[in-house]
């Protein structure tokens, strides 16, 4: 895999996992009270979709990090362990959101009903992902990889994501901004993901497009 080709594949497995990431959070948030199975459901699919992208742009990431500069390559195993786990547990999660809802004979919510992925997406998808994206930020900041506003913006996400890390102390209110499945912890967090996400991955292709700025320390 040359560099120029590991730029692209990043970008565009980068931005597939944001467009889906994108299109399921607003799904959370169509009704009320209990959703239709066929809300949940959809959402946990496209969910699915998001993680599996998500899964090939950290491999694609820590291929790319390889390649321009592999004295920094245990960082980029350290991302793409994270990720990787991160997206491990949050499958679980949709797992046991999808076999509550199929299980169920009448509409349920399972942000409130299936209280095993009350942390797996809260404190510990929080605590995953700022180590994901704290290695992130390190390579980019070493390395050049990509502009320097993408290393900055991943060390301030990995500490708005440790900021929600306690929040399984505040009980179990979806309504709640500040609860072990309230939607700022796992909704607007998801959010800020999906949208970094895809600025990260536009920024990666874009940069496998056009020569390194003079003075980049990056090889080709």
């Amino acid at each position: 895999m040359t560099e120029t080709f590991a730029r692209r594949f990043t970008g565009v497995a980068g931005i597939a996992a944001a467009a889906a990431f994108i299109i399921e959070v607003p799904l959370y948030f169509v009704y009320s009270g209990p959703p239709p199975d066929a809300n949940v459901l959809g959402r946990l699919l496209i969910g699915i979709v998001a993680l599996a992208c998500l899964i090939v742009f950290v491999t694609a990431w820590r291929e790319l990090v390889r390649q321009v500069s592999p004295a920094h390559e245990w960082a980029g195993s350290v991302a793409f362990a994270a990720g990787l786990v991160y997206a491990t547990v949050t499958l679980v999660s949709s797992g046991l959101e999808a076999g509550a809802v199929i299980a169920a004979d009448h509409p349920v919510d399972p942000t409130i009903a299936v209280s095993g992925t009350y942390i797996l997406y809260g404190s510990i998808s929080r605590l995953l992902l700022a180590l994901f994206l704290t290695a992130v930020g390190f390579v980019v900041s070493r390395t050049g990889l990509l502009p320097r506003w993408t290393g900055r913006s991943a060390y301030v996400l990995a500490g708005l994501n440790l900021v929600f890390v306690p929040s399984l102390f505040f009980g179990n209110t979806p309504a709640h901004f500040y609860a072990a499945n309230g939607w700022g912890t796992t909704a607007l967090m998801g959010a800020f993901l999906s949208y970094w996400l895809l600025a990260l991955g536009i920024s990666a292709y874009r940069s496998g497009t056009r020569p390194a700025p003079a003075g980049t320390p990056v090889t080709r």
